[in-house]
């Protein structure tokens, strides 16, 4: 699914668009055990309600796609009689109504889901009569397919902070009474996929809130599908493979030596642009990264060590250049060359001064010192003249003043 893919389904959710026809629900509490379970028809749901829950199912299909939006394809494995596919497929035919079939995916995600605390799993379902539209992306009335999916989130439940509040039956603030919270979705999934305006039952879109830590764990328990990197863990794992292959992490040379490969990195994503088709991936292979580390000043042997650990860490199925690039360093490297370039200015400026005979030492010489009559000192006040800052000292017309050792009158 790409961006103009998911924006078309996510439009659908909101109040005047909105067709999901149920939403099923199991309570877990942090002994792996259901709460309770509950089914309603969607549109049924007081506002209040129904804002809520369609606020969690536009959260499954938000994101950043190879980020925080995985689509992971099936394997065989999982597609054969008695696979993960199978029960998600029972899903989206019974449409939620069957008690058997939901219960059964909910014990598969509780035996497989890593959270010790309270969580909430939810399911809708979905049926888009899929405009045609004209090569000018215009939509027609006429449909030719119906795309039927269900959407699964997986939100935790905490306790709400302790506080203060009105109590109407005493007329007093008191203690408020703490309450178990939906919180925001953490994990979700979309199935089957919406490719090229079709379904797609061969994939499954995975949202998951932490990058850094997706629960992978329903992504191959649960859905049966292999785990892949998100964008963020390829970029953490590019850097750590880099900075440990050249020493200290906290030494300046390898810092700086860190941005010169993400420098150099950047100018070779914006070389590819040029050649490659618009849109194309930029595979960042193990030869090509090669050159980008020579050309960062680093030596054969630390060369070699990042481009075997960089092709063991990823197994031949390297990222695109885009995802290892770390914006933040590439601004770090900004200020760095502007640091250095101030630098090298003020080295110029003072050597000019020191040709011209202003260094510090001849400023010292120059100084003009102001002796001023005791009377007065409480009067000097300061101003700024012509953009300058300046003292005025108030004399009188036939009074003496002492510069640099000779009396002046005024």
């Amino acid at each position: 699914m790409n961006k103009r893919e998911i924006a078309e389904i996510k439009r659908r959710f909101k109040k005047e668009s909105c067709t999901f026809t149920k939403m099923a629900g199991c309570y877990v509490n942090s002994q792996k055990a259901k709460v309770t379970c509950f089914r309603n028809t969607f549109l049924n749901l007081d506002d209040d309600e129904f804002y809520k829950y369609l606020e969690i199912a536009n959260k499954a299909l938000s994101g950043k796609p190879g980020n925080n939006l995985i689509e992971l394809p099936f394997p065989l494995e999982a597609e054969e009689e008695g696979g993960a596919q199978a029960l998600l497929m029972e899903l989206r035919k019974t449409r939620l109504e069957d008690d058997d079939v939901l219960n059964r995916f909910y014990d598969r995600v509780i035996e497989s889901y890593d959270k010790p605390e309270n969580y909430l799993i939810l399911l809708f379902h979905d049926a888009y009569d899929i405009p045609v539209k004209t090569k000018d992306n215009i939509a027609l009335d006429d449909s030719e397919e119906v795309y039927e999916y269900i959407i699964c989130a997986i939100c935790p439940v905490d306790l709400s902070k302790p506080g203060l509040g009105y109590q109407e039956e005493t007329n007093r603030i008191g203690a408020v009474p703490r309450n178990w919270v939906v919180g925001a979705t953490e994990s979700a999934f979309t199935f089957p996929c919406f490719t090229d305006r079709s379904t797609d039952l061969h994939a499954v879109m995975c949202y998951t809130k932490d990058a850094k830590l997706p629960h992978t764990e329903l992504w191959e328990q649960v859905l049966g599908c292999k785990a892949v990197y998100t964008a963020t863990q390829k970029k953490a794992a590019f850097n750590n493979i880099v900075t440990e292959s050249l020493g200290d992490p906290e030494d300046d040379d390898v810092i700086d030596t860190v941005l010169d490969v993400q420098s150099n990195l950047n100018t070779y994503v914006e070389q590819q642009k040029e050649i490659l088709e618009k849109d194309e991936p930029i595979r960042l292979a193990k030869e090509d990264l090669t050159p980008i580390l020579e050309n960062s000043g680093i030596e054969e042997p630390a060369v070699k060590a990042i481009a075997e650990k960089y092709d063991s860490f990823f197994e031949e199925d390297f990222p695109t250049a885009d995802e290892v690039i770390d914006t933040k360093a590439l601004k770090d490297n900004d200020l760095r060359i502007e640091k250095n370039e101030l630098q090298e200015q003020v080295v110029e400026l003072n050597q000019k001064l020191r040709d011209a005979g202003l260094d510090d030492k001849s400023k010292d010489d120059h100084r003009i010192v102001v002796k001023v009559p005791e009377d007065k000192e409480e009067e000097v006040t300061a101003t700024f003249v012509d953009g300058r800052r300046c003292l005025v000292i108030p004399l009188d017309g036939d009074e003496e003043t002492t510069v640099n050792g000779h009396k002046k009158s005024l």
